[in-house]
C-alpha cells in the first residue's frame, strides 16, 4: 500500500489524481488531504478518502470542524500543512497547487525525505536551482506529472545524460493559435479559456493561450534534466499526442505518446517506478495524424521572454513567473487586455537587475518585488 497526501486537492489536477486512487483503492491510500477555499469539495472528498490529515485555510477551519469525524487532524495551509507533510505514515506528496505559493510545500516535502509528484510548475521556476540541490542532499526524488516533463522523464530512464543532444517540447498551440493577430488586441477573457485539447484551470488555460506555460516547462525541463536552454526546441502539435521527444547524439529519437489525458501522467507519477494496468483508452495509430511547426514568436512574444529569463537564470525566472502571476490574475478580472500581459512581464523583467546565485529568503524578496511592480503598472 503506497500512502498519498495531495495538496490541492479540490483543483483539476488534485480531483483527476483522486479519481485514479479510487480506480486503484487497494494499492493506494489517501492519509492527506489540502485545499484553499472550496470548503464544499473537500467536505465531499473528506467523505469518499477518510483522510487522517485535512488542511485548509485558517478562516475556514471552524466551520470544517463541524462536519467531519473528530478523529481527523485539522490543521491551516501554513504550520499546520507542514506538519502533515512530516507525518511518518505518508510515502509520495502530489503537488498539486497552483502558483507560487507552492515552493514552501515541494522543499518541505523534500526535507522530509517524501518522494515528490510534481504538477506545479512554478516553483521549479522561482526556485530550480535550491529545489534540485536540496533533493540531492536529502536524496528525494521527483517525479513530474506535467504531461511534457513526465513524457521527458520516460525517455530519459536509466539513460547516459551524456548521451542527451536535445529536448523537443511540444505544445497544442492552446485556444489562440489560429487567432489572427488583429484580434488579439480585443480578444476577450472567455475566448482565452477555450482550450481545444485540455481541461485545465483559469490561470493554466491563459498561460497555454500566452504560450508562456511551455516558457515555464522549458525553465522547468532546464532543471529537472539539467540541460541548457539551447537544448530545448518547442514545437506546435495541435494532436497533442506527442507529449514530448528525447534527441540523442546518434540522431536516434524517443519519443512518448498517449490520450490527452491528464490522468495518464498522473497514475504514472502514483505508480512509479512499477507500471499498472491503465484505466484509459489507447491510442488507435491508424486513425492519427501527426504533425509538428514552430511557434511563432512574434505572435506569442511570452515565449521570447522565457527563453531570455532562462538563459540569465539567477532571479529572472522567479521575476518572470510573478508578473505573469499578476498580470494573468488581471486579465481574468478583466482589469487589462490579453496583449497587457507581455507588456507588463516584459517591463517587470527589463526593470530587474539579476541576482546570479540568490538565497531562498533573496528569491522570496524578489517575487515581492516583481509583484508589486507588476500591480503598480495594472493600477
Amino acid at each position: 500500500m503506497k500512502n498519498i497526501a495531495v495538496l490541492g486537492s479540490t483543483g483539476s489536477i488534485g480531483q483527476n489524481t483522486l479519481d485514479i486512487v479510487s480506480e486503484f483503492s487497494d494499492r493506494l491510500k489517501v492519509i492527506g488531504l489540502s485545499a484553499y477555499n472550496n470548503i464544499g469539495l473537500l467536505r465531499s472528498q473528506i467523505k469518499d478518502y477518510s483522510p487522517e490529515y485535512v488542511a485548509i485555510r485558517e478562516d475556514k477551519i471552524s466551520a470544517l470542524r463541524k462536519d467531519i469525524n473528530g478523529r481527523i487532524k485539522v490543521c491551516d495551509t501554513n504550520s499546520g500543512l507542514k506538519n502533515m507533510i512530516a507525518s511518518k505514515d505518508i510515502d509520495l506528496v502530489v503537488v498539486a497547487i497552483s502558483g507560487s505559493s507552492a515552493l514552501e510545500s515541494v522543499l518541505e516535502a523534500i526535507r522530509q525525505r517524501k518522494t515528490v509528484a510534481l504538477a506545479n510548475k512554478e516553483a521549479l521556476v522561482m526556485a530550480g536551482s535550491i529545489i534540485m540541490k536540496e533533493a540531492k542532499k536529502y536524496n528525494t526524488q521527483i517525479i513530474p506529472i506535467d504531461s511534457e516533463q513526465s513524457a521527458i522523464f520516460q525517455c530519459l530512464q536509466d539513460r547516459n545524460k551524456k548521451e542527451l543532444k536535445k529536448i523537443y517540447l511540444t505544445a497544442s498551440g492552446g485556444p489562440l493559435v489560429d487567432a489572427p493577430v488583429s484580434r488579439l488586441k480585443n480578444i476577450s477573457v472567455k475566448e482565452v479559456l477555450k482550450h481545444p485539447r485540455w481541461k485545465m484551470g483559469k490561470k493554466v488555460t491563459v498561460d497555454s493561450a500566452t504560450l508562456i506555460n511551455k516558457g515555464l516547462e522549458l525553465i522547468e525541463a532546464m532543471w529537472l534534466f539539467d540541460v541548457k536552454p539551447e537544448q530545448i526546441e518547442i514545437l506546435i502539435h495541435r494532436e497533442a499526442i506527442v507529449h514530448s521527444m528525447v534527441e540523442f547524439i546518434d540522431g536516434s529519437i524517443i519519443a512518448q505518446l498517449g490520450v490527452t489525458d491528464m490522468r495518464l501522467p498522473i497514475q504514472y507519477a502514483l505508480t512509479y517506478p512499477a507500471r499498472w494496468k491503465g484505466v484509459l483508452k489507447s491510442l488507435d495509430f491508424k486513425s492519427l495524424n501527426l504533425a509538428f511547426d514552430k511557434p511563432d514568436f512574434d505572435k506569442f512574444p511570452c515565449l521570447g521572454l522565457a527563453y531570455k529569463a532562462a538563459r540569465l537564470r539567477g532571479t529572472a525566472p522567479c521575476v518572470l513567473n510573478a508578473a505573469n502571476e499578476i498580470a494573468v490574475g488581471a486579465f481574468l478580472e478583466e482589469k487589462i487586455g490579453y496583449l497587457d500581459i507581455y507588456r507588463i512581464i516584459n517591463s517587470v523583467l527589463s526593470r530587474h537587475k539579476v541576482l546570479r546565485n540568490p538565497g531562498l529568503n533573496e528569491i522570496i524578496s524578489v517575487d515581492k518585488w516583481a509583484r508589486a511592480q507588476a500591480q503598480k503598472l495594472i493600477n
